[in-house]
């Protein structure tokens, strides 16, 4: 499973609706989070300096930083350590998209080749680790507290990984170990982005912990919703054939859903299993089991989750005084749940 880059999604910043103002302040350091990650990742030599700026160069929408730049609203935004805070995760986040396309024999990131597709497998992990090492580097001069979570992010994000190849330990509860896998590869590094905002913002740091939770909650509605996608959205809108999870065995909510309702004595649900367990190499099988598993009323059901996930990511903002920020943030949790790709 590919642990989704969140850049076709708006960015925050364009949540803030009629406060120009807000917006321009956000877009404005965003150009300064370009420019620094550029710095970073600097090299003299030039393999390592073309390789690093690979997927940098790819764009994306920097929704971490977005989202850490628009949590620093409850503080003093403009402070040098919210911009150093914001390279420090997206730093994360690209050189876990180099690890992940190797794991994933993906061939193609934000548009481009993936880095395996053009300097072989290698060279793509050490550039991911040469990121890895230059985020640790920004994250040190945030200080002790941000090496601590940065390190607890980092582990999370390997043993999502992790526990993703070795499957549920037997006994375990599928779906339970399925929604961790969730919490860890992708929701993680999205509550730490919420929780710097705060952290080095001076906000009111009893903040921290809600906006981390908030985070957390919103990476797993993200992914949840993904399932639905590559069930029901043509490859024209998402870009990618629809059914591709079904056909590399990945065991998304649905999927999971459908077989305990098929141990459950389902037999409609058991004709859905019986297709997804069929080979999926040709086209036309890979169309009818989508066809059935979307058709059932499992992925409804998986659907509301992501939705309830969502819901649950802005009631954890309660605690938020009311304004353009909480305003803002409820617009993102809605729109992953709601977008067609």
């Amino acid at each position: 499973m590919n642990d989704e880059d969140m850049s076709h999604l708006a960015s925050p910043a364009t949540f803030i609706g009629a406060d120009a103002q807000l917006a321009a302040d956000i877009s404005t350091q965003l150009e300064a989070v370009e420019r620094r990650l550029y710095e970073v990742t600097e090299q003299t030599r030039k393999l390592p300096d073309t390789t690093s700026k690979h997927l940098l160069a790819a764009g994306g929408k920097r929704a971490r930083p977005n989202l850490l730049l628009l949590t620093a609203r409850l503080g003093e935004a403009n402070r040098d350590a919210i911009i150093d805070a914001a390279v420090a995760v997206e730093l994360i986040h690209l050189a876990s998209l180099y690890h992940d396309d190797v794991m994933d024999d993906a061939p193609v990131r934000r548009g481009a080749p993936a880095a395996h597709e053009v300097w072989g497998n290698s060279v793509a992990i050490l550039t991911g680790d040469l990121l890895f090492s230059k985020a640790s580097g920004v994250t040190a001069k945030l200080g002790p507290e941000a090496v601590r979570v940065q390190a607890e992010t980092f582990e999370r994000l390997v043993l999502g990984q992790l526990n993703e190849f070795a499957g549920p330990p037997e006994d375990a509860d599928a779906i339970e170990h399925y929604i961790q896998v969730l919490a860890d590869k992708t929701g993680s590094l999205i509550a730490t982005s919420a929780q710097f905002g705060v952290m080095f913002s001076q906000a009111d740091q009893s903040l921290a912990e809600p906006v981390r939770i908030f985070g957390e909650r919103v990476g797993i509605a993200f992914q949840l919703a993904d399932d639905i996608i590559d069930l029901t959205t043509t490859s024209s809108v998402s870009g990618k054939t629809p059914g591709t999870d079904l056909r590399e065995r990945v065991p998304t909510l649905p999927v999971l859903y459908v077989r305990a309702a098929a141990a459950d004595g389902d037999a409609t649900a058991a004709e859905v299993v019986e297709l997804l367990d069929a080979d999926l190499s040709s086209d036309e099988a890979l169309e009818s089991a989508r066809a059935a598993l979307a058709a059932h009323p499992v992925t409804a059901r998986a659907r509301a989750e992501a939705v309830r996930w969502a819901d649950d990511a802005k009631a954890a903002l309660a605690p938020l005084p009311d304004g353009v920020v909480k305003e803002s943030l409820f617009t993102f949790a809605d729109s992953v749940v709601t977008r067609s790709a």
